[in-house]
């Protein structure tokens, strides 16, 4: 993304965290993965439907880059209480095609259109040809806490903005693109990354997690196995309308050789990170997780024969590890990088409090020296 947040991150901060990141402690470390963002804020004050105030955005994840080429993929389901589009293809042919998509629940739709739209215009040959409009994967939490969300205002210009300026490296966080008005444990959420490098015999893999985090109950707040949210009592969001329970959507990235039904452990695994934080699956949270990884199977030059190549299942308990390490982190970075947000008819939730946060986890001895 070629920019740096302004707050530090929650490793930054001395919050301890197991495993070794990446470069960038971003999925990007992945890789061939991009990450893209267009961030939409407007506007103040009473709520008026297709006028705002407005808080959203759009978060895309190449997986393979700009190319047309297919991904192994699989999804689980902790909870189905939201949308994860695309994903009966996904299960009947274990990959996943083009860019994916994570934004606002009513933005689902002009997200999957548009991106099959950019599909179509920049792969008019190839795997794509079919597949790129009708099929793509697209993830929504709910912003309606702060954002018009059904005044509509994510665009295809929006999402083709995000396409077309998918980076690797740093990944900005917090309240930026899909995570624009998002909330967790009674907090400002949004979006976060991390990743984990792991070696298996001779051979180096990393697991990068993204997460649009949107969740939780205050009283389960937890960092590094403090009951931050037992502390942390104040500074309540102001509702000055009906509070809807959020969701989490999380996508696990990995360059290690896996099969669809391998990749369904890993996403499985995002809900070890989850709980760690936390979060419960709670009526009403849509919790949906989708892994990939970056190596295609192979086929001849007829087509009629594809050669995969996977870490053998025994082999997988780095992986295991490295997603739920990953996940938990990626969690904890959303919430430390969002910032107080004001929204529709005046509607508040508050950044953590990073000192009190810092001081809380001195009292319990699990900061690191800063």
């Amino acid at each position: 993304m070629g920019q740096t947040a302004a707050k530090p991150r929650a490793r930054e901060l001395g919050i301890p965290f197991t495993g070794t990141p990446g470069t960038y402690n971003a999925i990007t470390d992945v890789p061939g993965v991009l990450v893209g963002y267009t961030t939409i804020i407007q506007d103040n004050g009473r709520l008026v439907r297709g006028k705002g105030p407005v808080r959203t955005g759009v978060t895309v994840i190449l997986p393979r880059g700009r190319s047309d080429e297919g991904a192994p993929a699989a999804y689980y389901i902790l909870n189905g209480d939201g949308e994860m589009t695309g994903l009966l293809y996904v299960e009947d042919y274990g990959m996943v095609y083009g860019p994916i998509g994570i934004t606002n629940t009513s933005s689902v739709g002009v997200v999957r259109d548009a991106i099959g739209a950019w599909c179509v215009e920049h792969h008019t040959t190839g795997q794509l040809f079919d597949f790129s409009f009708g099929l793509p994967v697209v993830a929504e939490t709910y912003d309606g806490m702060l954002n018009d969300i059904n005044g509509l205002h994510v665009t295809q210009q929006h999402v083709w903005q995000a396409l077309d300026s998918a980076r690797s490296g740093v990944v900005l966080e917090g309240n930026v693109g899909g995570g624009t008005g998002m909330s967790m444990f009674h907090f400002k959420g949004g979006s976060g990354t991390s990743s984990r490098v792991v070696v298996i015999d001779t051979a180096r893999y990393t697991v990068g997690a993204f997460v649009q985090a949107n969740f939780g109950a205050r009283k389960d707040l937890t960092v590094a196995g403090v009951p931050v949210g037992h502390e942390l009592t104040d500074l309540l969001p102001v509702f000055n309308t009906k509070e809807k329970d959020g969701s989490i959507i999380v996508v696990i990235a990995t360059d290690a050789p896996l099969l669809p039904s391998q990749l369904k452990q890993l996403a499985k695994r995002v809900t070890i990170g989850l709980a760690r934080t936390g979060g419960l699956g709670r009526n009403s949270s849509g919790d949906i997780f989708l892994a990939f990884s970056t190596r295609a199977p192979s086929a001849n030059a007829k087509g009629t024969l594809e050669t995969w190549s996977s870490v053998p299942k025994e082999q997988l308990d780095k992986l295991y590890q490295a997603t739920a390490e990953a996940t938990e982190e990626a969690i904890i970075n959303a919430l430390v990088a969002a910032e107080t947000m004001k929204g529709i008819n005046d509607n508040t939730i508050h950044a953590v409090p990073t000192d009190r946060l810092q001081a809380i986890l001195r009292k319990y001895g699990r900061l690191t020296a800063k």
